[in-house]
């Protein structure tokens, strides 16, 4: 009798543990079912396994490990904003397995950056709070996270201003205390040239008057009403940064 399928596709499978591994429930070094497994799981056959496997290759997800068969990578993604917020909503993890972070400052400043001051809807000058965090996979820093939040978002969310480490995050906070539902907007990227205190955030030591090109990734929250804050991503050099759909 021939196989058939009933409808699931090797993008399907790719999807499943790409999901998995993007969300930290799959962890470095982590085995993936077998071939056998697989199939029997999504109810595909042998080719469909082997191609969904090769697609996570090619994106260095996972790799062969002899005997182990096909195991996540080390370090395939460096997971911050906004997906930061997904998998927290999935699965309540703030880190993935072997991530932490260091380097956390908390300061209030005045706000003169153009892309910030627009995104936020403030004039140049303007007080703001603002959150610096660096993290690190298996202590190796990976990015550097800034969020920057207007005076309206701090008087309901005062625990911005504090620093410590935050519990919860700002946005269900926000909406907790006022009914207001918070939304991330459009995430971008860019690549530009590292600022020093960005290298030293990320421990590269460049040669003097050496440009570095970093990835940066942004995204502004709103309510109905206003903007309440907006969030940048450096990420080191040869970092895999998955880009939402």
């Amino acid at each position: 009798m021939a196989y058939k399928s009933p409808g699931k596709g090797y993008a399907d499978v790719a999807d499943h543990f790409r999901a998995l591994i993007k969300s930290g429930e799959l962890a470095p070094d982590d085995a993936l079912p077998s071939v056998a497994e697989i199939r029997e799981q999504f109810d595909v056959a042998a080719k469909t396994v082997s191609r969904a496997l090769g697609v996570l290759k090619s994106e260095g997800l996972v790799t062969s490990r002899g005997s182990l068969g096909t195991v996540v990578a080390k370090s395939p993604l460096v997971i911050t904003g906004a997906d930061r917020l997904e998998r927290m909503a999935r699965n309540g993890l703030r880190y993935a397995p072997g991530e932490t972070s260091s380097g956390h400052r908390v300061m209030r400043r005045s706000v003169y950056e153009p892309a910030v001051c627009k995104a936020l809807e403030l004039e140049p000058g303007d007080e703001a709070v603002i959150r610096i965090r660096v993290f690190r996979q298996d202590g190796r820093p990976t990015s550097v996270g800034v969020s920057v939040y207007p005076p309206h978002t701090v008087n309901e969310v005062p625990e911005l201003a504090e620093d410590v480490r935050m519990v919860r995050q700002f946005g269900e906070l926000y909406t907790e205390r006022t009914g207001h539902e918070v939304v991330a907007g459009q995430r971008t990227a860019q690549a530009r040239q590292a600022s020093q205190d960005e290298l030293n955030a990320l421990e590269i030591d460049a040669p003097p008057h050496t440009s570095v090109a970093v990835l940066v990734t942004t995204v502004t929250f709103h309510d109905d009403d206003r903007a309440l804050g907006y969030w940048e991503d450096v990420y080191a050099p040869g970092s895999h940064v998955p880009i939402s759909k």
